[in-house]
């Protein structure tokens, strides 16, 4: 059984402790593995070894896992230097294949990451919240829609719940998290 809202499992119940205390900003996830292995092998090989082939694995695994409708898919954007490092950004890629198997549009453009922040995955997880604050920019006219942010991982939902504030500010109504990997409680 999983939060309804986050994603992390939970003994019973619809929605978890930490969800109930501190509502995040976005609505709900979907994940579909746990990222351990060997899951989390093969989205390092996607996302620092630039397997891009990987992408049309995960993404249609993701794409066969959401059971809800969205008006949109917004990637989770990169800074413009992680860009230009990595030469290319995984949630694109990701959310593309889901594009295709789904018919909702990809909005690439809608947001931007206008900060460049230490990478989450080298942080302790109390100080991911903290560096990623203000990171991003919502272009879009996003009223009254519903909208899918792609990521490859969900680690503390830090990311998710910083873009969710802006795509609010931009007038979402609805957002969800679909991603393909959810890191468990340790």
């Amino acid at each position: 059984m999983r939060c309804a809202t986050c994603a992390l499992p939970i003994p019973d119940g619809d929605i978890c402790g930490g969800c109930l205390e501190h509502p995040p900003r976005y609505d709900r996830v979907t994940a579909v593995f746990a990222y351990d292995f060997p899951v989390d092998a093969l989205i390092q090989a996607f996302k620092y070894g630039g397997n891009l082939a990987v992408a049309a694995v995960l993404g249609e695994a993701l794409g066969k896992a959401v059971a809800e409708h969205a008006d949109f898919i917004i990637p989770m954007p990169l800074s413009s230097q992680r860009l230009r490092e990595r030469g290319f950004n995984q949630a694109l890629e990701i959310a593309r294949r889901v594009s295709g198997m789904t018919g909702i549009p990809v909005l690439s453009d809608a947001c931007r990451k206008v900060t460049e922040t230490r990478p989450q995955a080298a942080l302790p997880w109390k100080e991911r919240e903290k560096n990623v604050r203000g990171a991003f920019v919502c272009d879009a006219d996003l009223d009254g829609r519903r909208i899918a942010v792609i990521d490859d991982v969900m680690t503390t939902g830090a990311t998710l719940n910083e873009l969710a504030k802006n795509l609010r500010r931009a007038g979402a109504a609805h957002i969800s998290g679909w991603v393909v990997a959810r890191t468990l409680p340790r």
